[in-house]
């Protein structure tokens, strides 16, 4: 049976990851997350970035060990049992395919407004065939996307520093369980260094690259989602919490409003490697679920050209197309954060039985981190935290009876 080629290297991966979590969260989470937390919004930032630092440890160590396609579905399998890797593998491809559509609304609300459903369509349709065609070509559109992205990004703050944009600040929350939140929304964030997990068989040299790739991707966003949220609570204030483009009214709040162009096209273009980058992480993960039999068998294909689990891509991308036209999911965050969070709490549960030589970090750290993941996916809002707990238990339900049957 053809299988997956290991073509991406170091900086592919790192490209990946970096396209995965810029497009996710400077543009759709700090505003949600601001109304939740305030000027305590920082505070939240660095807890979901602890964290995140827990669960790339545990990801990156686990990746290293098994780099096949699939990530914590795979870990989950060999170190806790088949029902913890499917729970895995299910919250991620049901969470993950809301927050595709939610990138590609993003992405077309933004760069063409007038025709938002149809656009969004459009895109992830393009997208997904760049993903069918081969992973070399994703990650070289990663690499244009991310590039242009971090370009109007850059002339986005520089124009608001030189602009001299400032607000009040706002009024810190009155009990911990906003900063909380707050944390559970940002998570969403930085969840994109998953890609370069379920996409481990596709990576060379994966005992060497992987851990190299998420510690360097994570590291190099941290940074930069402290100096966006740092600077959009100067520029907007208490007026962050209620914006729909957060960096481009903080451009238009300063001296320099005609630079807000440059926000928009940004904004729309990290939504769509965002969006790049999910639909393969998906179609990977659907890959080695149908390999363990947790989906139909014939989602197992590789295309013996191409190199890519096609019917897989082609699958999640018409899920994308149908939701994008007939649902807004641009609400979905919380819901997607609850999905995430269960996902790397099974990571970091599989991560303390590694035996030490195995991992170079204290078993402290994926312990902080399965506890740090409960405790901000239940401090989501309650709608989020119900409808996560409904789809797992969906989830579990349909293992329960495929197991009994086989």
């Amino acid at each position: 049976m053809p299988q997956l080629q290991r073509r991406l290297t170091t900086t592919d991966a790192v490209v990946i990851g970096l396209g995965s979590m810029i497009g996710a969260g400077l543009f759709s989470a700090f505003a949600p997350a601001a109304a939740a937390a305030g000027s305590a919004l920082l505070i939240s930032l660095l807890l979901a970035a602890i964290i995140a630092f827990c669960n790339a440890s545990s990801s990156a160590a686990l990746a290293a060990q098994y780099p096949a396609a699939g990530g914590t579905y795979v870990y989950g399998r060999e170190r806790l049992g088949p029902f913890w890797g499917f729970l895995a593998g299910w919250g991620f491809v049901i969470g993950k395919t809301a927050s595709c559509a939610a990138m590609a609304l993003t992405a077309a609300e933004y760069l063409l407004p007038a025709h938002a459903k149809p656009a969004a369509a459009a895109f992830a349709a393009a997208l997904g065939a760049v993903n069918c065609v081969g992973i070399t070509r994703t990650a070289k559109l990663a690499r244009i996307l991310l590039a242009l992205t971090l370009a109007a990004l850059a002339a986005s703050l520089l124009a608001v520093w030189l602009g001299g944009a400032s607000a009040p600040a706002s009024v810190l929350p009155p009990a911990p369980l906003g900063v909380l939140q707050a944390a559970g929304l940002l998570f969403f964030a930085f969840a994109g260094y998953a890609r370069i997990a379920t996409l481990g068989e596709e990576v060379r040299d994966p005992q060497r690259t992987i851990p190299r790739a998420i510690p360097i991707a994570l590291g190099i966003v941290v940074c930069l989602y402290f100096a966006v949220g740092s600077t959009l609570l100067v520029a907007l204030g208490p007026g962050l919490a209620a914006s729909s483009a957060p960096l481009a009214d903080a451009v238009r709040a300063g001296g320099l409003p005609q630079l807000a162009p440059f926000a928009v096209i940004g904004a729309g273009l990290a939504a769509l490697g965002a969006l790049l980058a999910l639909l393969a992480g998906v179609g990977r993960t659907t890959l080695a679920m149908a390999r363990g039999r947790d989906l139909p068998a014939p989602l197992a294909s590789v295309h013996p050209r191409l190199a890519t689990p096609l019917r897989a891509e082609l699958l999640i991308t018409a899920a994308v197309v149908v939701l994008v036209l007939v649902t807004d999911l641009r609400g979905a965050i919380g819901f997607s954060s609850f999905g995430v969070l269960g996902y790397y709490a099974i990571a970091n549960a599989s991560a303390l039985t590694l035996p030490r030589e195995l991992r170079w970090f204290p078993r402290a750290l994926p312990a902080l981190g399965l506890a740090g993941c409960a405790v901000l996916a239940f401090a989501l809002p309650w709608s989020s935290v119900l409808a996560g707990l409904v789809c797992f238990a969906i989830g579990a339900v349909i293992w329960a009876r495929r197991h009994r049957k086989s």
